[in-house]
């Protein structure tokens, strides 16, 4: 599920290639999806920005985000695959492809569930809004909203309910969530009134650093990119690793679930 790095990997990726490009026509589904929502019929996005030139991309929080001359915009969040690759490779299954001018076409597919909305800055979804109103974890203000947000949290939270529920900080999931409690040394599920001061300034710490390493290297190698690569980033909790031995004390890594994920730690790095 694409998060934060991710998210500004894209955005990034897709400033570097398809701004100023036109669209040349849009494809609705070939494969209906039960859990791919749309703003009205996916079909009509054709009539709407076939001749609109792309004149920009960004990310935040859960969400990328192209826009186009006379202010459309076309969003997806973080259960969107999205890929850029000629025309003649256009996959035979997807959620929408756009067909630009160079012939090349950005194809859009969903596993689980994800949206595709174009809209005119008038979408209303409580998860676009507050992922638009976000405080980015590498800006100057994140620091005072971590601190405010933590005052105002119940202090029975844990530590990943704190960071990953509620989008109280917009990005950040349970796929990232992994390693930044790792570095941090915070057990998923130890609640905030058992986290010293210390290591609630390490936990800040931790999270800006982490997500800093993750966007500047690409996204997590559990995730792809524009191009369908992994990213650079080499999780040290994830899907790919937790079978492997901890890379700090060379412990047995537990794997559980809890609160509608997966969690990884290290009973030893991360005591309860």
């Amino acid at each position: 599920m694409l998060e934060y790095p991710e998210v500004m990997t894209f955005a990034a990726q897709l400033q570097s290639t398809v701004i100023g490009k036109k669209v040349k026509r849009v494809l609705p589904p070939t494969k209906a999806h039960k859990f791919c929502w749309y703003n009205g019929e996916p079909a009509d996005y054709d009539g709407i920005i076939t001749g609109r030139r792309i004149v920009g991309a960004e990310g935040f929080g859960i969400f990328a985000e192209l826009s186009f001359e006379d202010g459309y915009r076309l969003c997806v969040n973080d259960g969107v695959n999205m890929r850029l690759l000629p025309e003649e490779k256009l996959p035979r299954n997807y959620q929408l492809a756009v067909c630009l001018d160079d012939g090349e076409v950005l194809a859009f597919t969903v596993a689980m569930y994800g949206g595709i909305i174009l809209h005119k800055g008038d979408y209303e979804n409580e998860y676009y809004e507050k992922s638009r109103q976000g405080i980015s974890p590498l800006g100057p203000e994140f620091a005072r909203h971590f601190w405010k947000t933590m005052e105002e949290s119940k202090p029975t939270l844990s530590a990943k309910a704190f960071l990953a529920a509620e989008q109280r900080f917009p990005g950040i999931g349970n796929g990232v969530l992994q390693d930044i409690l790792f570095h941090a040394g915070i057990h998923p599920k130890k609640k905030l009134e058992e986290i010293k001061d210390e290591e609630r300034a390490k936990l800040l710490e931790c999270t800006v650093s982490t997500l800093r390493e993750m966007t500047e290297l690409g996204g997590r190698d559990t995730e792809k990119n524009l191009y369908g690569n992994p990213g650079g980033y080499k999780t040290k909790l994830s899907k790919n690793t937790w079978k492997a031995p901890c890379p700090v004390c060379g412990g047995p890594i537990t794997k559980e679930a809890y609160m509608g994920g997966s969690v990884y730690y290290c009973p030893q790095c991360q005591p309860r």
